[in-house]
Protein backbone atom coordinates (compact mmCIF):
# COMPACT_ATOMS: atom_id res chain seq x y z
CA UNK A 1 0.00 0.00 0.00
CA UNK A 2 2.55 2.70 0.82
CA UNK A 3 4.33 1.83 -2.29
CA UNK A 4 1.65 1.99 -4.51
CA UNK A 5 0.85 5.70 -2.68
CA UNK A 6 4.40 6.82 -3.18
CA UNK A 7 3.53 6.52 -7.44
CA UNK A 8 0.73 8.93 -7.27
CA UNK A 9 1.90 12.37 -7.94
CA UNK A 10 0.33 15.83 -7.14
CA UNK A 11 -0.62 18.35 -9.90
CA UNK A 12 -0.66 21.39 -9.10
CA UNK A 13 -3.91 22.92 -11.42
CA UNK A 14 -3.12 26.34 -11.22
CA UNK A 15 0.44 26.22 -13.06
CA UNK A 16 -1.11 24.35 -15.66
CA UNK A 17 -4.12 26.24 -16.10
CA UNK A 18 -3.04 28.72 -19.22
CA UNK A 19 -2.58 26.43 -21.43
CA UNK A 20 -5.44 23.59 -20.01
CA UNK A 21 -7.86 26.87 -20.62
CA UNK A 22 -6.84 27.25 -23.92
CA UNK A 23 -7.46 23.31 -24.94
CA UNK A 24 -10.70 23.49 -22.80
CA UNK A 25 -11.82 26.76 -25.12
CA UNK A 26 -11.03 25.05 -28.23
CA UNK A 27 -13.19 21.94 -27.75
CA UNK A 28 -16.18 24.93 -26.46
CA UNK A 29 -15.31 26.12 -29.80
CA UNK A 30 -15.19 23.13 -31.66
CA UNK A 31 -18.70 21.52 -30.29
CA UNK A 32 -20.59 25.17 -30.14
CA UNK A 33 -19.83 24.96 -34.33
CA UNK A 34 -22.19 22.09 -34.50
CA UNK A 35 -25.10 23.57 -32.97
CA UNK A 36 -24.52 27.37 -34.23
CA UNK A 37 -26.44 29.09 -37.10
CA UNK A 38 -24.24 30.27 -40.14
CA UNK A 39 -25.26 33.79 -38.84
CA UNK A 40 -24.09 33.72 -35.45
CA UNK A 41 -20.28 32.04 -36.35
CA UNK A 42 -18.34 35.09 -35.70
CA UNK A 43 -19.58 34.64 -32.03
CA UNK A 44 -16.78 31.62 -32.34
CA UNK A 45 -14.76 34.07 -32.64
CA UNK A 46 -14.83 37.11 -29.62
CA UNK A 47 -15.35 32.99 -27.63
CA UNK A 48 -11.84 32.15 -28.49
CA UNK A 49 -10.52 35.85 -28.22
CA UNK A 50 -11.93 36.24 -24.53
CA UNK A 51 -10.53 32.81 -24.21
CA UNK A 52 -6.89 33.67 -24.64
CA UNK A 53 -7.26 37.45 -23.15
CA UNK A 54 -8.46 34.56 -19.67
CA UNK A 55 -5.97 32.35 -20.09
CA UNK A 56 -3.07 35.09 -20.26
CA UNK A 57 -4.64 36.52 -17.28
CA UNK A 58 -4.25 33.38 -15.36
CA UNK A 59 -0.07 33.58 -15.55
CA UNK A 60 -0.43 36.28 -13.07
CA UNK A 61 -1.51 34.48 -10.01
CA UNK A 62 1.92 32.59 -11.22
CA UNK A 63 4.48 35.75 -10.58
CA UNK A 64 4.73 34.86 -7.00
CA UNK A 65 7.28 32.22 -7.12
CA UNK A 66 8.54 28.63 -9.12
CA UNK A 67 6.31 26.16 -9.44
CA UNK A 68 6.64 22.25 -10.11
CA UNK A 69 4.49 19.56 -10.84
CA UNK A 70 4.27 16.44 -12.48
CA UNK A 71 7.55 15.44 -10.71
CA UNK A 72 8.67 12.21 -9.96
CA UNK A 73 8.08 11.39 -6.33
CA UNK A 74 11.64 11.17 -4.13
CA UNK A 75 13.23 13.21 -6.74
CA UNK A 76 11.42 16.74 -6.39
CA UNK A 77 14.25 18.26 -9.41
CA UNK A 78 12.93 15.41 -11.65
CA UNK A 79 9.78 17.28 -13.32
CA UNK A 80 8.08 17.55 -16.14
CA UNK A 81 6.17 20.79 -15.28
CA UNK A 82 7.69 24.11 -14.17
CA UNK A 83 6.48 27.64 -14.04
CA UNK A 84 9.30 29.27 -13.77
CA UNK A 85 10.07 33.31 -15.19
CA UNK A 86 11.58 31.58 -18.16
CA UNK A 87 8.05 30.02 -18.82
CA UNK A 88 5.61 32.72 -17.61
CA UNK A 89 7.43 35.31 -20.00
CA UNK A 90 7.21 33.27 -23.30
CA UNK A 91 3.67 32.03 -21.86
CA UNK A 92 2.92 35.81 -21.85
CA UNK A 93 4.61 35.93 -25.29
CA UNK A 94 2.82 33.07 -27.20
CA UNK A 95 -0.88 34.20 -25.39
CA UNK A 96 -0.59 37.67 -26.91
CA UNK A 97 0.64 36.84 -29.93
CA UNK A 98 -2.22 34.51 -30.09
CA UNK A 99 -4.87 37.03 -28.77
CA UNK A 100 -3.60 39.68 -31.71
CA UNK A 101 -3.59 36.81 -34.19
CA UNK A 102 -7.37 36.22 -33.22
CA UNK A 103 -8.11 39.57 -33.55
CA UNK A 104 -6.50 40.02 -36.94
CA UNK A 105 -8.32 36.34 -38.10
CA UNK A 106 -12.12 38.18 -37.32
CA UNK A 107 -11.91 40.08 -40.68
CA UNK A 108 -10.33 37.61 -42.75
CA UNK A 109 -12.34 34.72 -41.77
CA UNK A 110 -15.49 36.81 -43.29
CA UNK A 111 -13.61 37.94 -46.07
CA UNK A 112 -11.97 34.81 -47.33
CA UNK A 113 -14.88 32.54 -46.54
CA UNK A 114 -12.97 30.20 -44.33
CA UNK A 115 -14.14 27.60 -41.98
CA UNK A 116 -14.88 29.36 -38.59
CA UNK A 117 -15.06 26.39 -36.59
CA UNK A 118 -12.08 25.06 -37.64
CA UNK A 119 -10.16 27.76 -38.00
CA UNK A 120 -10.89 28.81 -34.14
CA UNK A 121 -10.25 25.17 -33.13
CA UNK A 122 -6.87 24.83 -34.96
CA UNK A 123 -5.75 28.37 -33.61
CA UNK A 124 -6.70 27.56 -30.12
CA UNK A 125 -5.07 24.00 -30.44
CA UNK A 126 -1.73 25.35 -31.60
CA UNK A 127 -1.45 28.08 -28.89
CA UNK A 128 -2.39 25.61 -26.18
CA UNK A 129 0.78 23.16 -27.45
CA UNK A 130 3.40 26.71 -27.86
CA UNK A 131 2.06 27.31 -24.29
CA UNK A 132 2.56 24.48 -22.76
CA UNK A 133 6.33 24.00 -24.71
CA UNK A 134 7.90 26.60 -22.61
CA UNK A 135 7.13 24.54 -19.76
CA UNK A 136 8.12 21.10 -20.42
CA UNK A 137 11.07 19.49 -18.70
CA UNK A 138 11.40 16.56 -20.36
CA UNK A 139 12.00 15.59 -23.79
CA UNK A 140 9.13 13.47 -24.64
CA UNK A 141 6.72 16.30 -23.09
CA UNK A 142 8.89 18.92 -24.95
CA UNK A 143 8.33 16.83 -28.60
CA UNK A 144 4.87 16.22 -27.28
CA UNK A 145 3.99 20.24 -26.83
CA UNK A 146 6.02 20.62 -30.51
CA UNK A 147 4.09 18.59 -32.73
CA UNK A 148 0.52 19.86 -30.61
CA UNK A 149 1.66 23.38 -31.66
CA UNK A 150 2.68 22.33 -35.29
CA UNK A 151 0.24 20.13 -36.54
CA UNK A 152 -2.67 21.94 -36.17
CA UNK A 153 -0.98 25.22 -38.06
CA UNK A 154 -0.29 22.66 -41.29
CA UNK A 155 -3.88 22.99 -41.81
CA UNK A 156 -4.78 26.31 -40.93
CA UNK A 157 -1.41 26.71 -43.80
CA UNK A 158 -4.04 25.57 -46.11
CA UNK A 159 -7.32 26.61 -44.85
CA UNK A 160 -7.46 28.40 -48.15
CA UNK A 161 -9.72 25.68 -49.97
CA UNK A 162 -9.31 25.83 -53.99
CA UNK A 163 -6.63 27.80 -53.51
CA UNK A 164 -3.35 26.84 -55.10
CA UNK A 165 -0.53 29.22 -53.27
CA UNK A 166 -2.36 28.04 -49.57
CA UNK A 167 -2.38 23.98 -50.71
CA UNK A 168 1.46 24.79 -51.97
CA UNK A 169 2.21 26.38 -48.66
CA UNK A 170 0.58 23.71 -46.71
CA UNK A 171 2.66 20.85 -48.26
CA UNK A 172 5.74 22.53 -47.86
CA UNK A 173 5.18 23.17 -44.36
CA UNK A 174 4.01 19.52 -43.78
CA UNK A 175 7.18 18.05 -45.57
CA UNK A 176 9.42 20.25 -43.35
CA UNK A 177 7.96 19.70 -40.08
CA UNK A 178 7.85 16.18 -40.63
CA UNK A 179 11.29 15.94 -41.93
CA UNK A 180 12.69 18.00 -38.64
CA UNK A 181 10.04 15.80 -36.13
CA UNK A 182 11.51 12.72 -37.29
CA UNK A 183 15.15 13.77 -37.19
CA UNK A 184 14.83 15.13 -33.87
CA UNK A 185 12.83 11.82 -32.69
CA UNK A 186 15.57 9.92 -33.26
CA UNK A 187 17.68 12.43 -32.04
CA UNK A 188 16.19 11.75 -28.63
CA UNK A 189 15.82 7.98 -28.59
CA UNK A 190 19.73 8.03 -28.98
CA UNK A 191 19.77 10.24 -26.17
CA UNK A 192 17.48 8.33 -23.60
CA UNK A 193 19.56 5.37 -24.77
CA UNK A 194 22.41 6.95 -23.59
CA UNK A 195 21.12 8.24 -20.30
CA UNK A 196 18.39 6.04 -18.98
CA UNK A 197 16.03 9.25 -18.80
CA UNK A 198 14.26 12.10 -20.37
CA UNK A 199 13.86 14.43 -17.64
CA UNK A 200 16.54 17.61 -18.35
CA UNK A 201 17.84 17.38 -15.54
CA UNK A 202 18.17 13.83 -15.27
CA UNK A 203 19.65 13.96 -18.82
CA UNK A 204 22.28 16.73 -17.99
CA UNK A 205 23.46 14.89 -15.11
CA UNK A 206 23.90 11.55 -17.16
CA UNK A 207 25.80 13.52 -19.77
CA UNK A 208 28.59 14.40 -17.42
CA UNK A 209 29.70 10.65 -16.91
CA UNK A 210 29.08 8.16 -19.63
CA UNK A 211 30.45 5.31 -18.39
CA UNK A 212 31.46 3.71 -22.22
CA UNK A 213 32.67 5.62 -24.98
CA UNK A 214 30.33 4.35 -27.30
CA UNK A 215 27.17 5.55 -25.03
CA UNK A 216 29.45 9.02 -25.38
CA UNK A 217 28.99 8.34 -29.22
CA UNK A 218 25.80 7.76 -29.09
CA UNK A 219 24.75 10.25 -26.40
CA UNK A 220 27.11 13.02 -28.77
CA UNK A 221 24.87 11.77 -32.13
CA UNK A 222 21.62 12.31 -30.33
CA UNK A 223 22.37 16.19 -29.33
CA UNK A 224 23.16 16.84 -33.21
CA UNK A 225 20.02 15.18 -34.63
CA UNK A 226 18.35 17.11 -31.76
CA UNK A 227 19.78 20.34 -32.39
CA UNK A 228 19.08 19.81 -36.14
CA UNK A 229 15.27 19.47 -35.54
CA UNK A 230 15.25 22.75 -34.30
CA UNK A 231 17.18 24.16 -36.25
CA UNK A 232 14.03 23.34 -39.19
CA UNK A 233 11.56 24.39 -36.45
CA UNK A 234 13.53 27.98 -36.24
CA UNK A 235 13.57 28.13 -39.84
CA UNK A 236 17.66 28.64 -39.31
CA UNK A 237 19.46 28.27 -42.69
CA UNK A 238 19.69 25.74 -44.55
CA UNK A 239 16.61 25.19 -42.92
CA UNK A 240 14.58 27.59 -43.62
CA UNK A 241 13.12 26.83 -47.56
CA UNK A 242 9.91 26.25 -46.52
CA UNK A 243 9.33 29.84 -44.85
CA UNK A 244 8.74 32.45 -48.00
CA UNK A 245 6.08 30.52 -49.47
CA UNK A 246 4.68 29.30 -46.59
CA UNK A 247 3.91 32.79 -45.28
CA UNK A 248 2.24 33.76 -48.58
CA UNK A 249 -0.04 30.71 -49.29
CA UNK A 250 -1.06 31.37 -46.18
CA UNK A 251 -4.05 33.40 -44.42
CA UNK A 252 -2.10 36.74 -43.42
CA UNK A 253 -3.02 36.28 -40.00
CA UNK A 254 -1.33 33.27 -39.98
CA UNK A 255 1.79 34.09 -41.66
CA UNK A 256 1.62 36.60 -38.49
CA UNK A 257 1.60 33.85 -35.82
CA UNK A 258 3.87 31.39 -37.34
CA UNK A 259 6.02 34.52 -37.60
CA UNK A 260 6.03 35.31 -33.94
CA UNK A 261 4.82 32.05 -32.05
CA UNK A 262 6.02 29.64 -34.18
CA UNK A 263 9.96 31.30 -34.04
CA UNK A 264 8.27 31.52 -29.32
CA UNK A 265 7.98 27.72 -29.92
CA UNK A 266 11.20 26.80 -31.69
CA UNK A 267 13.29 28.77 -29.91
CA UNK A 268 12.05 28.31 -26.53
CA UNK A 269 12.69 24.36 -27.09
CA UNK A 270 16.08 25.15 -28.47
CA UNK A 271 16.85 26.85 -25.23
CA UNK A 272 15.51 24.43 -22.60
CA UNK A 273 17.36 21.20 -24.39
CA UNK A 274 20.94 23.40 -25.03
CA UNK A 275 20.84 25.03 -21.28
CA UNK A 276 19.19 22.59 -19.18
CA UNK A 277 19.65 19.36 -21.33
CA UNK A 278 22.56 18.96 -23.14
CA UNK A 279 25.00 21.77 -20.85
CA UNK A 280 27.90 19.10 -21.23
CA UNK A 281 28.20 19.27 -24.93
CA UNK A 282 28.17 23.19 -24.66
CA UNK A 283 31.64 22.66 -26.89
CA UNK A 284 29.65 21.34 -30.20
CA UNK A 285 26.52 23.14 -29.90
CA UNK A 286 27.90 26.47 -29.13
CA UNK A 287 30.19 26.71 -31.68
CA UNK A 288 27.72 24.82 -34.32
CA UNK A 289 24.66 27.47 -33.21
CA UNK A 290 26.87 30.45 -33.94
CA UNK A 291 27.64 29.17 -37.54
CA UNK A 292 23.81 29.00 -38.19
CA UNK A 293 23.21 32.22 -36.43
CA UNK A 294 25.95 33.80 -38.88
CA UNK A 295 24.36 32.04 -41.75
CA UNK A 296 20.65 32.90 -41.24
CA UNK A 297 21.04 36.40 -40.28
CA UNK A 298 23.06 36.64 -43.60
CA UNK A 299 20.58 34.45 -46.30
CA UNK A 300 17.57 36.31 -44.43
CA UNK A 301 18.60 39.97 -45.22
CA UNK A 302 19.97 39.04 -48.12
CA UNK A 303 17.05 37.35 -49.87
CA UNK A 304 15.03 40.53 -48.35
CA UNK A 305 17.00 42.95 -49.99
CA UNK A 306 16.44 41.52 -53.33
CA UNK A 307 12.75 41.93 -53.36
CA UNK A 308 10.97 43.94 -56.27
CA UNK A 309 8.65 45.76 -55.03
CA UNK A 310 6.46 45.11 -58.07
CA UNK A 311 6.15 41.74 -57.41
CA UNK A 312 2.55 40.19 -56.53
CA UNK A 313 2.97 39.35 -52.51
CA UNK A 314 6.35 41.13 -52.37
CA UNK A 315 5.17 42.88 -48.89
CA UNK A 316 4.49 39.47 -47.29
CA UNK A 317 7.57 37.72 -49.04
CA UNK A 318 10.16 40.68 -47.18
CA UNK A 319 8.45 39.81 -43.84
CA UNK A 320 9.41 36.55 -44.22
CA UNK A 321 12.62 36.84 -44.96
CA UNK A 322 12.86 39.27 -42.62
CA UNK A 323 12.01 36.92 -40.04
CA UNK A 324 14.60 34.43 -41.22
CA UNK A 325 17.30 37.74 -40.65
CA UNK A 326 15.71 38.11 -37.41
CA UNK A 327 16.17 34.45 -36.32
CA UNK A 328 19.79 34.95 -37.56
CA UNK A 329 20.11 37.36 -34.17
CA UNK A 330 17.95 35.28 -31.78
CA UNK A 331 20.44 32.47 -32.11
CA UNK A 332 23.12 35.08 -31.57
CA UNK A 333 22.67 34.84 -26.87
CA UNK A 334 21.76 31.00 -27.39
CA UNK A 335 25.09 30.35 -28.81
CA UNK A 336 26.99 32.64 -26.73
CA UNK A 337 25.36 30.52 -24.27
CA UNK A 338 27.62 27.57 -25.16
CA UNK A 339 30.68 29.83 -24.05
CA UNK A 340 29.38 31.83 -21.21
CA UNK A 341 30.30 30.71 -17.45
CA UNK A 342 26.60 30.86 -17.00
CA UNK A 343 24.15 30.21 -19.76
CA UNK A 344 20.63 30.78 -18.17
CA UNK A 345 22.22 34.45 -18.15
CA UNK A 346 22.84 34.95 -21.70
CA UNK A 347 19.83 33.28 -22.73
CA UNK A 348 17.94 36.33 -21.35
CA UNK A 349 18.75 38.55 -24.41
CA UNK A 350 17.39 36.12 -26.78
CA UNK A 351 13.93 36.37 -24.64
CA UNK A 352 14.29 40.26 -24.69
CA UNK A 353 15.27 40.61 -28.04
CA UNK A 354 12.14 38.20 -28.95
CA UNK A 355 9.08 40.51 -26.63
CA UNK A 356 10.32 43.63 -28.64
CA UNK A 357 10.07 41.41 -32.01
CA UNK A 358 6.93 40.07 -31.31
CA UNK A 359 5.07 43.03 -30.88
CA UNK A 360 6.65 45.06 -33.68
CA UNK A 361 6.11 42.34 -36.01
CA UNK A 362 2.57 41.68 -35.60
CA UNK A 363 1.83 45.41 -35.82
CA UNK A 364 3.51 44.88 -39.33
CA UNK A 365 1.59 42.28 -40.08
CA UNK A 366 -1.63 44.27 -38.98
CA UNK A 367 -1.08 46.75 -41.55
CA UNK A 368 -0.03 44.47 -44.21
CA UNK A 369 -4.05 42.67 -43.35
CA UNK A 370 -5.62 46.52 -43.99
CA UNK A 371 -3.54 47.22 -46.68
CA UNK A 372 -4.60 43.15 -48.47
CA UNK A 373 -8.17 44.61 -48.34
CA UNK A 374 -8.03 47.12 -50.90
CA UNK A 375 -4.96 45.57 -52.96
CA UNK A 376 -4.90 41.84 -52.80
CA UNK A 377 -1.78 41.40 -54.61
CA UNK A 378 0.22 43.26 -51.33
CA UNK A 379 2.90 44.38 -53.32
CA UNK A 380 5.55 47.50 -51.59
CA UNK A 381 4.40 48.93 -54.32
CA UNK A 382 1.20 49.59 -53.14
CA UNK A 383 2.34 51.04 -49.83
CA UNK A 384 3.73 53.93 -51.71
CA UNK A 385 1.33 57.35 -50.43
CA UNK A 386 0.14 55.46 -47.54
CA UNK A 387 0.24 58.36 -45.43
CA UNK A 388 -1.60 60.26 -47.99
CA UNK A 389 -4.92 57.73 -47.52
CA UNK A 390 -4.04 56.57 -44.09
CA UNK A 391 -1.49 59.00 -41.91
CA UNK A 392 -1.12 57.18 -38.81
CA UNK A 393 -1.49 53.90 -40.20
CA UNK A 394 1.34 54.63 -42.37
CA UNK A 395 3.21 56.47 -39.11
CA UNK A 396 2.53 52.74 -36.84
CA UNK A 397 4.24 50.50 -40.04
CA UNK A 398 7.04 53.57 -40.47
CA UNK A 399 7.51 52.93 -36.54
CA UNK A 400 7.73 49.07 -36.47
CA UNK A 401 9.99 49.08 -39.41
CA UNK A 402 11.98 51.29 -37.56
CA UNK A 403 11.86 48.98 -34.51
CA UNK A 404 13.16 46.54 -36.54
CA UNK A 405 16.10 48.30 -38.16
CA UNK A 406 16.91 48.67 -34.75
CA UNK A 407 16.30 53.01 -35.30
CA UNK A 408 14.76 55.69 -33.64
CA UNK A 409 12.34 56.49 -32.53
CA UNK A 410 12.25 52.63 -32.29
CA UNK A 411 14.48 52.40 -29.25
CA UNK A 412 12.93 49.24 -28.33
CA UNK A 413 14.70 47.92 -31.75
CA UNK A 414 17.84 49.47 -30.79
CA UNK A 415 18.32 48.42 -27.23
CA UNK A 416 17.00 44.99 -28.22
CA UNK A 417 19.99 44.52 -31.21
CA UNK A 418 22.50 45.82 -28.38
CA UNK A 419 21.66 42.92 -26.21
CA UNK A 420 21.94 40.54 -28.38
CA UNK A 421 25.41 42.21 -29.99
CA UNK A 422 26.80 41.98 -26.09
CA UNK A 423 26.28 38.66 -25.54
CA UNK A 424 28.53 37.81 -28.53
CA UNK A 425 31.40 39.94 -27.52
CA UNK A 426 31.14 39.46 -23.51
CA UNK A 427 31.80 35.64 -24.24
CA UNK A 428 34.64 36.56 -26.94
CA UNK A 429 32.70 36.27 -30.03
CA UNK A 430 34.17 39.17 -31.69
CA UNK A 431 33.58 37.61 -35.20
CA UNK A 432 29.76 36.90 -35.08
CA UNK A 433 29.19 40.36 -33.77
CA UNK A 434 30.75 41.75 -36.50
CA UNK A 435 28.95 39.42 -39.13
CA UNK A 436 25.86 40.53 -36.62
CA UNK A 437 26.60 44.37 -37.66
CA UNK A 438 27.40 44.06 -41.10
CA UNK A 439 23.65 42.26 -41.15
CA UNK A 440 22.09 45.16 -39.38
CA UNK A 441 22.96 47.67 -42.12
CA UNK A 442 22.26 45.47 -44.93
CA UNK A 443 18.66 44.93 -43.29
CA UNK A 444 18.79 49.19 -42.73
CA UNK A 445 18.48 49.82 -46.55
CA UNK A 446 15.97 47.61 -47.06
CA UNK A 447 13.41 48.89 -44.09
CA UNK A 448 13.82 52.63 -44.57
CA UNK A 449 13.44 51.64 -48.64
CA UNK A 450 10.32 50.38 -47.40
CA UNK A 451 9.58 53.41 -44.71
CA UNK A 452 10.35 56.06 -47.44
CA UNK A 453 8.06 54.44 -49.92
CA UNK A 454 5.15 55.23 -47.41
CA UNK A 455 5.88 58.78 -47.44
CA UNK A 456 6.13 59.25 -51.34
CA UNK A 457 3.22 61.03 -53.73
CA UNK A 458 0.25 58.78 -53.54
CA UNK A 459 -0.63 56.52 -56.37
CA UNK A 460 -4.22 55.41 -56.54
CA UNK A 461 -4.22 51.86 -57.81
CA UNK A 462 -5.77 51.59 -61.55
CA UNK A 463 -9.59 51.81 -61.18
CA UNK A 464 -9.37 51.58 -57.27
CA UNK A 465 -11.78 55.12 -56.21
CA UNK A 466 -9.72 56.96 -53.33
CA UNK A 467 -12.60 56.68 -50.71
CA UNK A 468 -12.12 52.83 -50.67
CA UNK A 469 -8.86 53.42 -49.56
CA UNK A 470 -10.32 55.66 -46.85
CA UNK A 471 -12.56 53.04 -46.03
CA UNK A 472 -13.05 52.24 -42.45
CA UNK A 473 -11.02 50.08 -40.63
CA UNK A 474 -12.85 46.83 -38.86
CA UNK A 475 -12.81 47.33 -35.31
CA UNK A 476 -11.10 43.99 -34.68
CA UNK A 477 -8.42 45.09 -36.79
CA UNK A 478 -8.18 48.60 -36.06
CA UNK A 479 -7.63 47.03 -32.29
CA UNK A 480 -5.17 44.50 -33.29
CA UNK A 481 -3.13 47.52 -34.54
CA UNK A 482 -3.63 50.00 -31.89
CA UNK A 483 -2.36 47.30 -29.14
CA UNK A 484 0.21 46.55 -31.15
CA UNK A 485 1.18 50.13 -31.50
CA UNK A 486 0.76 51.13 -27.85
CA UNK A 487 2.78 48.11 -27.10
CA UNK A 488 5.52 48.64 -29.19
CA UNK A 489 5.46 52.22 -28.22
CA UNK A 490 5.38 51.62 -24.44
CA UNK A 491 8.59 49.54 -24.78
CA UNK A 492 10.46 51.74 -26.89
CA UNK A 493 9.79 54.75 -23.48
CA UNK A 494 10.65 52.43 -20.83
CA UNK A 495 13.37 49.97 -22.63
CA UNK A 496 14.32 48.79 -19.17
CA UNK A 497 11.52 46.32 -18.91
CA UNK A 498 13.11 44.31 -21.69
CA UNK A 499 16.57 45.00 -19.89
CA UNK A 500 15.65 43.58 -17.28
CA UNK A 501 14.96 39.87 -19.07
CA UNK A 502 18.78 40.34 -20.42
CA UNK A 503 20.09 41.39 -17.09
CA UNK A 504 18.97 38.41 -14.97
CA UNK A 505 18.75 34.72 -15.42
CA UNK A 506 15.61 33.46 -16.30
CA UNK A 507 16.07 29.86 -15.94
Amino acid sequence: MTQALSLVQSVDWLAIAPPVLTAAVALVVLVADLFLPAARKPLLGWVATAGLAAAALLLLPLLDGRRHTFCLTGTPAACSYVADHFTLIVQFLVLGGALLTALLSIDTIKDHDLPAGEYWFLLLSSAAGAALLPASRDLATLVIALEVASLPAFALVGLRRGDRLSSEAALKFFLSSVAATAVMLLGVSFVYAATGSLHLSRVAHALTALPDPRLATLAGTGVALTLVGFAFKTAAAPFHFWVPDTYVGAPLPIAAYLSVVGKAVGFSGLILVTVQGFPAYADVWGPALAVLAALTMTVGNAAALRQDPARTHSAVRLLAWSSVGQAGYLLVPIAAAGYAHDPAHAVGSTVAYALMYAAVNLGAFAVAALVARTSPANRLADYRGLYHHRPLVALALGFFLLCLAGLPPGIIGLFAKVTVFSAAVDVGLGWLAVVMAVNVVIALYYYLQWTALLFRPAKAPAGEPAEQLRAPIPAALSTALALATVLGVALSGAPQLVLRFAAGALL
